[in-house]
C-alpha cells in the first residue's frame, strides 16, 4: 500500500507517520510533500498512490489548485484545520476528512473506512475523483464561515503565576515564534496562547483577523497602511505600534488583498 502525505506542518506530518506505524499497515515509508508545486511534480512522475492524506493550506497555496491541475484517481482523506464544511460528496465517493487536532481513534476510523471501501475496488471501476462541483463547493465552504459560529471574545492567559484576561479587541496581531503562539497588544506586550496558530485562527472572526503569512495574523482594526514590498509582498504598518512592520508572503498576498476589501 503506497501512501502520499501532503502536509506542510512538521508536527502534523510526524503525527500522521506515527499513526500509520501504529496502525500496523504493510506499507513503505510514505512520501511527505509540503507544497503544491512539489506535489504536482511528484504526481507527474510517480505511479498513482493508493491513498492520499492531504492538508488544505500548503506552503505555496491551497491544495485544490493541485487537484484542478492534475487528475487524482485515488481516494483522498483531508487533514484540515477548517471545520466549515461537511459535504455529502465525501461520504458518497469514499473521501473523508480529519479535523485538526485529531486523535488516533479518529484517524483509525477514517482508515478503516478506506479499508472497507477498498474491497469494492476489486472489480474494475472508475476510482473516486474530485469533481468540478465538489471543488467549487469546497472553495465556497472555506470562504464562508458558518452562520452559527461563535468566535472568541477574550483569551485567558497565564503569565508569571497569574491569570490575565486579554480582550480580542486589544490584540493587534498574532504571531507564531519558535513553536509558541503569542498575541501582541497595542502596547507591544506579548501574551503566550495555547495551541497552534491554526487552532487560534479558527477561534477568531475571519472578518477581523486575516492571515499575513505562515506565522502571523493581523487585526484589521490595527492596519494603518500598506506598501509594496519586494517579491510581490506587502509591508503592513500598524496603528499604535510605530516601528512594527509585518509582511505578507508572496503566496498569501492576493488572498490578503481580497480579505482587506471584504471579499
Amino acid at each position: 500500500m503506497n501512501i502520499l502525505i501532503l502536509e506542510d506542518e512538521t508536527l502534523a506530518a510526524r503525527q500522521l507517520l506515527q499513526f500509520l506505524a501504529r496502525a500496523g499497515l504493510d506499507t513503505p515509508m510514505p512520501t511527505v510533500l509540503r507544497s503544491v508545486e512539489k506535489a504536482l511534480a511528484w504526481l507527474q512522475t510517480q505511479p498513482m498512490p493508493d491513498l492520499i492524506f492531504s492538508d488544505i493550506e500548503l506552503l505555496d497555496g491551497n491544495v485544490f489548485a493541485l487537484y484542478e491541475r492534475f487528475r487524482v484517481t485515488c481516494p483522498v482523506i483531508f487533514t484540515t484545520a477548517y471545520d466549515q464544511f461537511l459535504l455529502p460528496a465525501f461520504q458518497g465517493n469514499g473521501i473523508a476528512y480529519l479535523l485538526k487536532p485529531f486523535e488516533y481513534e479518529q484517524f483509525r476510523a477514517a482508515l478503516d473506512k478506506y479499508q472497507l471501501l477498498k474491497s469494492s475496488f476489486a472489480t474494475p471501476a472508475p476510482a473516486p475523483t474530485l469533481s468540478a462541483e465538489v471543488l467549487r463547493d469546497l472553495r465556497q465552504a472555506l470562504q464562508l464561515p458558518a452562520a452559527s459560529t461563535v468566535y472568541k471574545q477574550r483569551f485567558s492567559v497565564r503569565m508569571r503565576n497569574a491569570l490575565y484576561l486579554l480582550a480580542v479587541d486589544d490584540v493587534a496581531y498574532v504571531q507564531a515564534d519558535e513553536g509558541v503562539v503569542f498575541a501582541v497588544d497595542a502596547a507591544g506586550a506579548r501574551y503566550p496562547l495555547p495551541g497552534t496558530l491554526a487552532e487560534v485562527e479558527r477561534q477568531l472572526d475571519p472578518r477581523r483577523f486575516g492571515r499575513l503569512n505562515r506565522s502571523e495574523l493581523v487585526n484589521i482594526a490595527f492596519v494603518e497602511r500598506m506598501e509594496p514590498y519586494f517579491n510581490n509582498r506587502l509591508a503592513v504598518s500598524l496603528r499604535h505600534l510605530p516601528g512594527v512592520v509585518l509582511t505578507t508572503s508572496a503566496a498569501q498576498t492576493p488572498e490578503f488583498r481580497r480579505w482587506l476589501e471584504g471579499g
